[in-house]
């Protein structure tokens, strides 16, 4: 890999660290060289710390290390792009990041739909809710919609109408959503099944 430490002029290059699988970024550090090659050969990040003024590995006093995945040199040679498993918080105040944020995994607009259902399930307006009413009336009910919309797909699936398939498709993603948080369990469940069988 050709990084060109002597862009900046001091000889250190960013490194941004991503959570390999939930994609969220974790921190940003700098290297130099001997940062680079140590991380390299031991596979576990390490920086050169501007206000120590030498080597650091990341968790080598906490035991918060940051498990190499892969590692990537931007368009412009000056940047690194490093992908880890982290092992505990990344963050020296015990948040997930730098940011303060959790390292959740997210899955775009599902994941707000996921959170917009916990909301009205926890809320129970079931006057003006339908998502609330379906928890009212049981996992029996909430089964028996996947059932009918999954039926539907089918038949939509067998005509040329894309519009209906696509409609259908979006009832039954949206009742299997909430048929997993009857049974106490969210996509992200579903997904770690899939990695495993993928594997």
């Amino acid at each position: 890999m050709n990084i060109d430490f002597n862009k900046n002029g001091n000889n250190l290059v960013p490194a941004i660290i991503q959570d390999a699988t939930t994609k969220n970024v974790l921190m940003l550090g700098y290297m130099n060289e001997e940062a680079y090659l140590k991380t390299v050969k031991t596979n576990k990040v390490t920086f050169f710390s501007r206000t120590k003024n030498r080597l650091w590995t990341k968790g080598e006093e906490s035991g918060h290390f940051l498990n190499v995945v892969s590692l990537k040199n931007d368009c412009d040679n000056d940047t690194l792009l490093i992908q880890v498993n982290p092992v505990g918080p990344t963050c020296h105040t015990g948040s997930d990041t730098c940011w303060n944020e959790p390292n959740a995994q997210n899955f775009g607009f599902l994941s707000t739909l996921e959170n917009v259902i916990t909301s009205r399930k926890n809320n129970g307006d079931t006057a003006h809710s339908y998502v609330a009413s379906l928890f009212e009336k049981g996992i029996n009910k909430i089964a028996q919609k996947v059932g009918e919309e999954a039926v539907e797909t089918i038949i939509e699936a067998k005509d040329s109408n894309k519009e209906l398939f696509l409609n259908e498709s979006a009832d039954l993603l949206f009742h299997f959503l909430i048929l997993l948080q009857a049974k106490g369990f969210l996509l992200t469940d579903i997904v770690k099944i899939l990695e495993e069988r993928h594997t």
